[in-house]
């Protein structure tokens, strides 16, 4: 594969050195990156030439002379910044005349998913999101032996995900609703696009609790019915791990607990390697995790019942 030009917005962020690392293994370049944030000296170890700016009208001015030089030229642009400048930087991206590789979660609505097709169409270029969980071998099995099951069982799931964030959260963009959009999109999302691919459509969305720093409903696929908890608050986390470790992380179904702490190491690289190969993520297969947390944000919140997760006895 010929090597390929590539730009990274949001340079500073958690997330960005696994793309970083994606570009360098197979062989691509990273031409230029762009953060308001200068903290970006893992760029001196694995992209050392990379242009880098601060300021976005620098960056795309720059990216538009690279345009004047097919060898040059961005190719891609992968799109690491803050959940609500996800659409404008896809946007730019795209008019950049470059493919646009971007994390979860894509964009808020589906509206926005709409006008990004629309932009796609005008540009003649593509969108791919990153939805690294579908190419986990763990998660990959258990479709298998979804699908292999009697087509009218369901499965019983409780998923229960606690990560303790400290008071930096809330001051951060992370902690801001109109920028994260919440915390069932900002750390739920890759778990609802989990369930989808694992257990089929949506049919049922149910909010039992919507917090700033916690949230938690019933959810019914086609192949499974899902009771969820998402937290980011310390308190919540069990007594056999609080004071021990920061994060819990729980997976039921039908009494079996689904393993897979390890192997994410390399998924951004897989998802890279997909995606350059023709058989990435686009608009349509994010729609369904989009619509989702759209729902969940604005869903009033429901009495719970039976079908509530265990921990919202806590909350009581």
């Amino acid at each position: 594969m010929t090597a390929k030009n590539f730009a990274l917005i949001g340079a500073a962020g958690y997330i960005a050195p696994r793309h970083m690392r994606a570009i360098k293994d197979l062989g691509h370049t990273l031409a230029v990156a762009y953060d308001i944030n200068d903290s970006v000296g893992i760029i001196d170890s694995l992209h050392p030439q990379a242009e880098f700016f601060t300021q976005f009208e620098r960056f795309y001015e720059h990216a538009q002379v690279l345009r004047r030089d097919p060898a040059r030229a961005l190719d891609i642009v992968a799109v690491c910044s803050p959940n609500h400048l996800h659409h404008p930087h896809i946007a730019a991206g795209l008019r950049l005349g470059a493919d646009v590789i971007c994390e979860k979660p894509l964009v808020p609505t589906p509206a926005l998913l709409d006008e990004l097709a629309r932009v796609e169409q005008e540009t003649g270029h593509r969108v791919c999101n990153i939805l690294q969980l579908r190419h986990h071998d763990a998660i990959l099995k258990l479709r298998e032996k979804v699908a292999a099951a009697p087509a009218d069982h369901k499965f019983d799931v409780t998923l229960t995900y606690i990560t303790s964030r400290g008071k930096w959260y809330a001051e951060s963009w992370k902690g801001d609703p109109r920028k994260s959009f919440g915390v069932a999109t900002n750390i739920g999302v890759h778990f609802f696009d989990m369930l989808h691919f694992i257990f089929g459509k949506l049919q049922a969305n149910v909010v039992h609790h919507n917090g700033e720093a916690k949230a938690a409903g019933y959810l019914e696929y086609e192949r499974a019915r899902v009771r969820w908890f998402l937290s980011i608050d310390a308190n919540d986390l069990p007594a056999e791990v609080k004071g021990k470790k920061p994060t819990f992380r729980s997976i039921d179904i039908s009494g079996e607990q689904l393993e897979f702490s390890e192997g994410f190491t390399d998924l951004h690289t897989v998802s890279y390697r997909e995606i350059l190969a023709g058989r990435g993520y686009g608009l349509p297969d994010a729609r369904h995790c989009v619509e989702t947390v759209d729902v969940i944000r604005s869903a009033a919140a429901q009495p719970a019942g039976a079908l509530g997760h265990p921990f919202l006895q806590h909350l009581a």
